[in-house]
């Protein structure tokens, strides 16, 4: 709606419901100033998911002070006479004597600046999660240099009580934050200048269950953002979001970040299947070597990994993801020595190839925890040529991230230790057009548990595949 009420309508409602609106014209540089004399300001934010656009009116008028706020809407502030109001809801365009489909009292005292947020199921009767108006005066704080004052509303009408990680380190902040809950008018200090990822836990024992990425915040300034939607409902409407309010109305919705897409390979010679834990949870029951486990699904974030022999409890390595983002697909691989050096770890790598969709193109790993430095390439007359970023490349490391593009057709790849061009093992594999592949050099070379090979995981639009390559004898 419209920042400012048109002069006829002031002229009505000062009138007929002595609400004693004033001052608040499209010229007003700062909108939010303190109220004059002894008035208040008063906003409305439509933050009930299953409400309609609404029309409010005040003390039984016949005119509505408010018209047509929809779902995420903001109305302006209103200059109004400290008093104890009637508040009324009617769905937009509904006749003003109509029965209101809500109505609360609120008493409003010289110089408060209030936000009245419209939460909970307009279409439910149960206590938890009714319709309500939350009226929350402002008190703003100074955040400090670089910092932005946030006072975030917990008014998502299904969700549980959660834990809040404000960037999204996996150590909440605020534990045991509940439905209708807020964190007080002083509002919270939060960097500016950068987006900021917001963690929302629940669950016993604790877990993400949702990640907020936010526009960067503005130093200095005063915000609400408010939890609002149904968690079941579709992300882009009513869905579980956050509304970020200004000074001058709302911003906009914030939607949940995509989840990351992992595949985990067990690519370590003498550990048998494992089982994986993530932050404590079970993710992948039994993978044996060089197997590769569907598509975990994950919220962006760092995590925790256990390593357990399958169907046993104990512990027999850890290792920590870095972060993982939004909408990326990755290949974790773990290799390394369970019981030797170099020992158990994790590489993961992320799906970042780039050419064109009629290129093959394959990154080759190394993750042989016994094999030395090695060059890669087509063997030609019994030695290998190698591909320039194929060459040099250590243990637990990758060539580069957007894929080399090799020869479409069928081919003999070598391995030799850097400098050298005899073969240690050679490989038959076929590329194709269009081909995203990680080649991943894994077992041992020197014996110890499983033998040395390639492992190809073939990174599809819609799932991966692996597929374990022999050396040539």
């Amino acid at each position: 709606m419209n920042r400012m009420l048109n002069l006829t309508l002031i002229g009505v409602l000062s009138t007929a419901l002595t609400f004693g609106l004033s001052g608040c014209s499209d010229d007003d540089d700062n909108p939010t100033r303190p109220p004059v004399a002894e008035k208040a300001l008063l906003r409305v934010v439509h933050a009930s998911p299953d409400a309609p656009a609404v029309d409010l009116y005040v003390n039984d008028g016949s005119q509505p002070l408010i018209q047509a706020l929809g779902y995420g809407a903001t109305s302006a502030y209103l200059e109004i006479t400290p008093a104890t109001y009637t508040i009324q809801l009617r769905a937009h365009g509904a006749d003003p004597m109509s029965e209101p489909a809500f109505s609360v009292q609120l008493a409003v005292t010289a110089r408060q600046q209030i936000t009245a947020v419209a939460a909970g199921l307009l279409g439910s009767g149960a206590a938890d999660d009714r319709f309500r108006i939350l009226a929350l005066v402002e008190d703003f704080g100074d955040p400090g240099t670089g910092n932005a004052a946030v006072r975030i509303v917990h008014a998502a009408p299904d969700a549980p009580s959660v834990a809040l990680d404000i960037g999204n380190d996996g150590a909440p902040e605020l534990v045991g934050f509940s439905r209708f809950a807020e964190t007080g008018p002083a509002g919270v200090p939060l960097t500016a200048g950068t987006p900021l990822r917001v963690g929302v836990w629940a669950g016993e024992p604790l877990a993400r269950a949702s990640v907020f990425t936010t526009p960067s915040l503005p130093a200095g300034a005063n915000l609400f953002l408010i939890a609002t939607g149904l968690l079941g409902d579709d992300p882009a409407g009513t869905g579980f979001s956050l509304l970020a309010i200004g000074p001058t109305g709302s911003i906009g919705f914030i939607r949940q970040d995509a989840k990351a897409t992992v595949y985990a390979l067990h690519g370590s010679p003498d550990a048998p299947p494992v089982a994986i834990d993530a932050n404590g949870v079970e993710v992948v029951s039994s993978l044996a070597f060089g197997g590769l486990s569907s598509a975990l699904a994950v919220w962006p974030g760092a995590y925790d990994l256990d390593f357990r022999a399958a169907g046993t409890s104990a512990v027999a390595a850890s290792a920590a993801t870095p972060y993982l983002e939004p909408g990326v697909q990755y290949l974790a691989i773990a290799t390394g020595f369970l019981g030797g050096s170099p020992a158990f770890q994790l590489l993961p790598l992320a799906d970042a190839f780039t050419g064109s969709p009629t290129d093959a193109l394959v990154r080759v790993v190394h993750a042989s925890p016994d094999a030395p430095a090695v060059d890669v390439g087509p063997v030609v007359d019994g030695s290998v040529a190698a591909v320039g970023s194929y060459t040099n490349l250590a243990f637990g490391q990758a060539s580069a991230a957007a894929g080399t593009a090799l020869p479409v057709g069928n081919l003999t790849v070598g391995v030799a230790a850097t400098g050298t061009v005899t073969p240690v093992a050679s490989f038959d594999v076929t590329t194709a057009a269009g081909l995203r592949a990680f080649a991943v050099a894994c077992g041992s070379l020197g014996g110890t548990g499983e033998s040395f090979r390639l492992v190809l995981v073939v990174a599809g639009d819609d799932n991966w595949a692996a597929v374990q390559v022999l050396p040539n004898r």
